[in-house]
């Protein structure tokens, strides 16, 4: 994906700047003496120099899918990573390079996020655009410094930061959870650690969930626990939820307009609740 990113980073340069007929070179490698030495013509050098999770936009979710046969999709949500360039511009005189830096700060600062239309396969499942960080004065504070590590001299360079969102995760497919079971009580007449162990006299109460399957729209439906007298709300893709039920059987009512009321027989817990128009 990295080298991904650097493609499109040099063709909207190229498009950008604009660079005709081959007259400036994009480079990528580091900027070393030995490297800076054998250049023949002006040249545009992006150094990748620092990769960091971008701790800001973290989001230790689940995003969640429901699926068509009754499953759903769960993925962790990606990873933000921010990639740090550090551009420089090599020419014969330094009014040369002045242009050139002045040349790729506008085109980079007219492109906020990398254009979709530059954007390789492997890049176009990012959930949100790809944006671009121009001479923010938050990076590259110590230039000096990189250019010890290089062993070469100090010169203007531009700090340019690529947030990308990677995902290692796998998918998981399970089945639709539909029941739910909570259990509460109170232990009596037990040692504090058997207590806590097995707890006596708990209860068990169930949250159930269902579908209304069918022609919808559902929005002029209503449906009814009938032991209870308990209007269920429908949401409009006809799914529903009950909570606080005890185990054992129950009816529920499904009226539409224009039709007669039809009741069903559920029983708690089970493995569906849906109900069929």
């Amino acid at each position: 994906m990295i080298s991904d990113l650097d493609e499109v980073l040099r063709q909207l340069l190229i498009r950008e700047l604009p660079v005709r007929n081959g007259e400036v070179n994009i480079d990528f490698q580091q900027p070393r003496r030995e490297w800076s030495s054998r250049l023949s013509r002006p040249t545009l050098n992006l150094f990748l120099y620092h990769l960091r999770e971008n701790t800001t936009l973290r989001q230790p979710e689940w995003e969640i899918r429901r699926n068509g046969d009754g499953t759903v999709t769960r993925r962790r949500t990606p990873v933000r990573m921010d990639l740090h360039y550090m551009i420089t511009a090599w020419a014969a005189e330094p009014e040369d390079e002045h242009r050139l830096l002045t040349r790729t700060l506008m085109a980079l600062f007219r492109n906020a996020i990398l254009p979709d239309d530059l954007l390789s396969e492997s890049l176009r499942d990012q959930p949100v655009p790809i944006p671009i960080r121009v001479a923010d004065p938050e990076f590259l504070r110590n230039p000096a410094d990189l250019w010890n590590v290089l062993d070469n001299e100090l010169r203007p360079a531009i700090s340019c930061v690529v947030t990308l969102a990677l995902n290692p995760y796998q998918e998981l497919v399970g089945p639709l959870v539909r029941t739910r079971e909570l259990r509460f009580g109170q232990a009596v007449g037990l040692p504090l650690r058997e207590s806590l162990a097995e707890p006596a006299k708990a209860q068990a109460l169930w949250a159930v969930g269902g579908r209304v399957q069918g022609a919808g729209p559902f929005e002029g439906m209503s449906l009814t626990l009938v032991e209870r007298g308990l209007r269920v709300p429908v949401q409009p893709d006809g799914r529903f939820t009950i909570g606080n039920l005890e185990a054992g059987a129950y009816t529920l009512e499904l009226f539409v307009e224009g039709r007669k009321p039809r009741q069903q027989r559920i029983t708690v817990p089970s493995t569906s609740y849906d109900i069929e128009v």
